[in-house]
């Protein structure tokens, strides 16, 4: 309930400051991206993962937040903010969609990792970050979900079509 309350008013406050969609966008995605990463972990009973998400996520937030307090770079629209490098939106994205990528394959982490390109391209396009910014932020997430996520070979979570169109998702756990 509280990490719930938590997550909301972080939305709701990127939503109030959003200056357009595509900044909005992007916005939704940071948190989307790693929310869908763990919640698989979740569905699908991994504790294994779960703390795995937890080194990797973790570990992305809190190395993006040091290096934006020891780097202080000011970001491009000429704000007060000394917090432009790396980009936090972009790592937070990168680690979720990584951590897909390497914990269930590549085959569903595509969309993951387009709406991760896409919320780098959003700050850059806000001007909230310049690309150096958004490219060290996505190789930050990438490089820590990499090192701390295993394979999972137990789980496999794959596309349902059927003749009567139903559509789905099929998870699937070999003992």
């Amino acid at each position: 309930m509280f990490k719930t309350l938590i997550l909301s008013f972080f939305l709701i406050t990127n939503f109030i400051y959003a200056k357009g969609k595509t900044e909005l966008a992007g916005d939704v995605l940071t948190l989307l991206i790693p929310s869908v990463a763990y919640g698989t972990t979740l569905v699908t009973g991994d504790k294994e993962g779960q703390m795995e998400f937890y080194k990797s996520y973790g570990s992305t937030v809190a190395l993006t937040s040091i290096l934006k307090k020891t780097v202080r770079e000011r970001r491009p629209n000429n704000s007060s903010s000394t917090e432009s490098f790396p980009s936090g939106h972009t790592s937070s994205a990168f680690s979720g969609a990584t951590f897909i990528h390497k914990k269930y394959g590549i085959e569903y982490a595509i969309p993951a990792y387009l709406g991760a390109i896409y919320t780098g391209y959003s700050r850059v396009h806000a001007q909230k970050h310049y690309t150096h910014d958004v490219i060290a932020g996505a190789l930050l997430g990438m490089g820590l979900s990499w090192y701390f996520t295993s394979e999972n070979k137990r789980v496999r979570v794959s596309p349902l079509v059927d003749a009567q169109t139903d559509v789905g998702v099929m998870v699937s756990y070999n003992w």
